[in-house]
């Protein structure tokens, strides 16, 4: 397991129970009382550092080599996943990866931005950031789950888009801005759920839907802490500045009213237990399901869209029409 700069407190005390462990186990000492001790030391320590998160922690919990992608969460959340590739047009981007499958019986459409775990992995799935190919391939994906009456269940965590000049060629923007118009329209649930990083139009391109969830130590904004640094400040080493200010965390985005679920995370986060954390977010995806699945095609789409109207706050200057 890999720990953060913040984590040591923890690193250390845990580091000491299992020498303690070893020691008992060697040379048949017993240290049971110092063992209790321990933990119950860990215990409180562990509360003092998780539930007391900077959002800048929150944010390095959310890129933890070993935090859960989407297709970690896929055998713990799906039965019978069938992958499917290609937009049609140009080709197959491993940077999203969706298909069909069933949530407790219900068929249903899964798409989601996939990162690797190495270096490999990670050129492969080039970091998890999607040419214009991989939106499309996505929006294939929820016209077919449209005309099959299949909920959407989409899995964000990206950096963004990706910003290369081959990806311009091919239409970048066209293709999330094309994405988002449609997912607007469609007629059936979309249930969208931040599992990492949602930064951009790269994670809205496969990010509008009925429902936004978020688990705890994930963030979604319009731009990344270091993006915003370089253009706030000329300096993007002032990334722990702007993820203090720009309000990107779930529990700053519950309050603003953007998203609507705040998933809990496992202590010391998702990355801890894989397993565990899939089952918070199988409770999010059901609520979701249970609560949308009574709307008619026409509700599904003014539920949607009456959403995106109500984020934000905001004031008329005249108390009637200005005279044009």
């Amino acid at each position: 397991m890999s720990y953060l700069d913040f984590e040591k407190p923890v690193v250390e005390i845990k580091k000491k129970i299992e020498g303690l462990k070893k020691l008992m186990k060697i040379n048949d000492i017993d240290f049971t009382n110092e063992v209790l001790l321990l933990e119950k030391r860990l215990i409180k320590i562990e509360n003092e550092v998780y539930q007391n998160l900077t959002p800048w922690q929150q944010v390095q919990i959310a890129r933890h080599p070993q935090r859960p992608t989407t297709l970690d969460y896929f055998p713990y959340l799906f039965e019978n996943f069938l992958e499917l590739h290609g937009d049609r047009y140009y080709g197959d981007d491993q940077a999203i990866v969706g298909g069909i499958a069933k949530f407790e019986g219900l068929p249903v459409t899964v798409i989601g931005h996939q990162r690797g775990r190495n270096t490999k992995e990670n050129v492969q799935r080039n970091f998890g950031m999607p040419h214009p190919e991989g939106y499309r391939k996505a929006l294939r994906l929820m016209k077919q789950a449209e005309k099959f009456n299949r909920p959407i269940i989409t899995f964000l965590d990206t950096k963004g888009a990706y910003p290369g000049t081959e990806a311009e060629k091919r239409g970048q923007s066209q293709a999330l801005a094309n994405n988002i118009f449609e997912m607007s329209g469609l007629k059936v649930p979309i249930i969208c759920i931040v599992i990492g990083e949602g930064a951009s139009g790269g994670a809205l391109g496969i990010g509008v839907g009925n429902h936004l969830h978020i688990l705890e130590n994930s963030w979604f904004s319009v731009i990344s802490p270091e993006g915003a640094g370089a253009l706030l400040w000329k300096d993007s080493s002032k990334a722990q500045l702007a993820a203090d200010t720009m309000k990107i965390t779930g529990s700053d985005l519950k309050e603003l009213g953007i998203i609507d679920q705040l998933i809990e995370e496992v202590k010391g986060g998702a990355h801890t237990n894989h397993q565990e954390q899939a089952q918070l977010v199988k409770q999010a995806i059901r609520g979701s399901l249970e609560e949308l699945g009574h709307l008619s095609e026409t509700e599904i789409v003014e539920h949607r869209r009456k959403k995106y109207r109500e984020v934000g706050e905001y004031s008329f200057l005249f108390s009637k029409e200005p005279v044009l």
